[in-house]
């Protein structure tokens, strides 16, 4: 396991990204009518933030800082 346990600029990003996108489709589901475009683009938002996690790490922002 790693000694950083996510406390890394990489992983708060991509939680801080996915959780937007959470945010925005759970919008998308109250609005009245439904609005699934909103929920889609939320949906998209979330996958981009694995996206988000993968190109940091490849950047070196996933190393431990102590």
């Amino acid at each position: 396991m790693s000694d950083n346990h996510g406390n890394t600029p990489a992983a708060w990003t991509a939680v801080v990204v996915g959780l937007l996108g959470f945010v925005v489709g759970a919008v998308g589901l109250m609005l009245d009518p439904v609005s699934m475009v909103v929920f889609w683009v939320g949906a998209a938002i979330v996958v981009l933030a694995g996206v988000v996690f993968v190109v940091m790490d490849k950047l070196g922002l996933h190393q431990s800082g102590h």
